[in-house]
């Protein structure tokens, strides 16, 4: 049976990722934070599986990962653990560097010390192209993040391809675009909109406030990009992966296509603009391409905008109908 090491595993990506590895047969060992309130809502259905393992630790505390990783032995190492909300790393730009930059040295120094024979992944992500160099943006197109986020994780990124290079671990990065779900946090733009939309159809509020509708962001289904975290680390050679769907939609789009998913036909009259949701540097068009995955992991995603929009809405109808 293989073994397989989750950070961030109560999280969106880490509760999908989690589920695959399980239908696969894997042991899969899941490292949570602990603090007065657990909130494991996301794995909630996964708690009776006997292949499932919560052990308690930190991005913030070396001895935390390296000794679990050494008792345990694990084939596979995947860090999805951040803090991961681009707003927030604004109002927190120490913690963020702490947990989403120098937390992926944590982790791969207790790989390098504890089980170097095992395939790492790390969680890159497109926000940091920034102000993109070139479109659409691939695994050459240089780095330029407008966030204390994207800043922590292009730090993540190169110090993973550093201990590639320099101790010889399988340690890679899939450098993910935008990746939605019912799991997503209610603080992220599509499910805020997926929450609103339904609440306004059903009577518990009035308006959608939102920041910057012009942004345009490359949306796929988090479910299709877990599966592509997992390929990565099938192959015999560890790369760097873009992943996502090469399409890219405003947040205007967005919002349009709930409105008429949930039966609201003047999605102008649900929209509020609120400035406390605009950045003070924005990201205005990701739009990935890739390529290099659907050639040599032989991926591509299954869902793609409209789709995805219709599972997010209706997800939100029916838990706000409860």
């Amino acid at each position: 049976m293989k073994k397989a090491f989750i950070t961030g595993v109560t999280g969106q990506d880490g509760s999908y990722l989690a589920e695959l590895l399980l239908d696969k047969g894997y042991k899969v060992y899941g490292l949570t934070r602990r603090t007065s309130t657990q909130n494991f809502a996301r794995i909630d259905h996964l708690m009776h599986n006997e292949n499932l393992e919560l052990i308690s630790g930190d991005l913030i505390d070396q001895n935390s990962l390296t000794y679990p990783l050494q008792k345990i032995q694990p084939d596979e190492v995947y860090n999805l653990a951040a803090q991961s909300f681009v707003q927030t790393s604004w109002d927190q730009p120490v913690l963020t560097g702490e947990f989403t930059a120098i937390g992926v040295v944590r982790i791969l120094e207790a790989v390098r010390l504890a089980c170097p024979q095992a395939k790492f992944y790390q969680a890159s992500s497109s926000e940091m192209f920034g102000k993109v160099q070139s479109v659409p943006q691939t695994e050459e197109t240089p780095f330029y993040p407008r966030s204390p986020y994207g800043v922590a994780k292009v730090y993540g990124h190169w110090i993973t391809v550093n201990y590639r290079e320099s101790y010889d671990l399988f340690a890679c990065s899939g450098i993910l675009f935008n990746h939605e779900s019912p799991r997503r946090g209610l603080e992220f733009v599509t499910r805020k909109i997926a929450n609103a939309v339904a609440r306004v159809k059903l009577g518990k509020q009035t308006h959608v406030e939102l920041g910057n509708l012009d942004s345009k962001r490359d949306w796929g289904y988090a479910k299709d990009y877990v599966e592509a975290m997992w390929l990565m680390l099938q192959q015999d050679r560890a790369e760097d992966y873009v992943i996502a769907t090469g399409e890219t939609h405003s947040v205007k789009e967005f919002l349009m296509a709930a409105c008429a998913e949930a039966g609201l036909p003047d999605w102008e009259a649900v929209y509020k603009h609120n400035s406390a949701y605009d950045r003070p540097a924005e990201v205005d068009l990701l739009i990935g391409d890739a390529t290099k995955a659907k050639e040599k992991l032989g991926w591509e995603p299954k869902v793609r905008f409209d789709e995805l929009v219709r599972i997010m809405v209706q997800a939100e109808l029916e838990k706000e109908s409860e």
